[in-house]
């Protein structure tokens, strides 16, 4: 891997830097992980309704609105849960390496997806979406880390923009799914093939080599304890920043309710109330979610320009803002205009996709603050740990759906973290204009 720095210790600036082949290869790879992550993760939002339908009644619990909304914030929060333990592979992939930690991952989501389409009651689906959360946090942190440490200094902004967009391709491709063959065949169907596609990532895998930067550092971190990365991270001075970036996490991860996991229930509510059918009001949800995608993949490839021009949290408090905004907006307002809501729904849910690119910051960001022996246990412990509030929120939320009797107005207070977090980022660590720590 050529040198990335000149005499001074400052980036290089040529952004004309020609990939290598296994730049190029593992760039795919951990787009591909990241895009059949997005794809499994979301194929229980769009399932969530008919799902429960079926498996509430053979659980023994009556079928109501307000039990399919507090089971399925309960489900979900499990499986935020789950990927909160994803923490646990960074150490791993700091141990092990990038790509080995990275292909257990895939297999381990995949397994427990697909089995998902088996289950005979409701606390079946719960555990397997438990176990599925845990290897699906953990695929984030090992490509994004990957991306980070192999990709030369003067390109690596856009790498991190550009893997950012296999998450929302994934959930588009889930919403193509659900349009093509959930809504003809079933749920199950659904999580059957949300988990036969990473199989195909054992070809892509093939010969992709670990970064340099961790092959360099690789004798040093193998013959530490397995805790070792994680005691860095709350040492000084990592410790202020590692709170810090958990907490714009547990932010987004706020943002996950309105801006992807109740779109579709939102969606199907507002159909089925101006006279759809239920096929109908599915494969619209279908559409809102396809649409939902388009925009945060638009918001994905303005992050680069955007950290660049406005810096790492100048950027991110602009997805910030957006997200406040529309979520206040579009549910505990558009959401309650009756016949006239659905055009509207539309336009609210554009703005909340472009906002919800708020997590590629991170794939940009997180790496930029830590130095290699513990960048993948920082990225995980960040991008995961925040999960177990998310959990907590995700549980509150079902419950206010069930209290309420609708789901406007819970997901509409979630807004609330957005605003907190928007006074907490001049405390972050701007990191534009550095190269990648050793």
């Amino acid at each position: 891997m050529p040198d990335l720095t000149n005499g001074s210790g400052a980036a290089m600036k040529s952004p004309k830097t020609a990939l290598t082949r296994n730049q190029i290869r593992g760039f795919w790879a951990s787009w591909g992980g990241w895009t059949l992550d997005g794809m499994d993760s979301f194929i229980y939002a769009l399932v969530l309704v008919p799902s429960l339908r079926e498996l509430l009644p053979r659980s023994g619990i009556a079928l109501t609105k307000g039990n399919i909304g507090f089971y399925g914030g309960l489900l979900f929060a499990l499986f935020l849960a789950g990927w909160g333990l994803a923490f646990l592979w960074g150490p791993i992939g700091d141990k092990f390496g990038r790509v080995r930690t990275l292909m257990l991952t895939i297999v381990w989501y995949s397994l427990f997806t697909f089995l998902s389409a088996f289950v005979t009651s409701v606390w079946q689906l719960a555990t397997l979406r438990l176990l599925a959360g845990i290897g699906i946090g953990g695929e984030w942190a090992m490509g994004g880390t990957f991306v980070a440490e192999e990709w030369p200094e003067s390109r690596r902004r856009a790498g991190a923009g550009y893997m950012h967009t296999g998450y929302y391709v994934g959930v588009f491709l889930a919403a193509f799914a659900n349009f093509a063959i959930g809504s003809r065949y079933g749920w199950r169907a659904m999580f059957a093939v949300g988990g036969i596609p990473a199989l195909l990532l054992a070809w892509i895998r093939h010969g992709v080599a670990e970064p340099a930067r961790w092959q360099q550092k690789a004798g040093v971190v193998r013959s530490w304890e397995v805790w070792r990365p994680f005691a860095a991270l709350f040492a000084s001075p990592l410790r202020r920043r590692t709170i810090l970036n958990t907490l714009f996490m547990l932010a987004s991860i706020c943002g996950l309710w309105a801006g992807t996991v109740y779109v579709p229930a939102a969606v199907i509510t507002l159909a089925e109330g101006a006279g759809r059918t239920a096929q109908q009001a599915a494969q619209l949800a279908s559409h809102a979610v396809m649409f939902v995608s388009f925009a945060t993949v638009l918001g994905c490839f303005a992050m680069p320009a955007l950290a660049e021009r406005l810096g790492r949290r100048g950027a991110l408090a602009l997805y910030f803002a957006l997200m406040a905004t529309f979520i206040a907006l579009t549910f505990g307002k558009i959401f309650y205009l009756g016949a006239s809501a659905l055009p509207w729904l539309f336009v609210g849910l554009f703005f909340l996709g472009f906002g919800g690119a708020n997590f590629a910051v991170y794939t940009l960001w997180l790496p930029e603050q830590y130095p290699t022996e513990c960048r993948a246990s920082a990225f995980a412990f960040a991008t995961s740990f925040a999960r177990f509030g998310g959990a907590g929120i995700t549980f509150l939320v079902g419950a206010g759906i069930q209290h309420y009797g609708s789901l406007g107005i819970p997901v509409a207070l979630t807004s609330l973290a957005f605003i907190v977090a928007l006074l907490l980022i001049p405390l972050g660590t701007e990191t534009r204009g550095q190269p990648l720590p050793m």
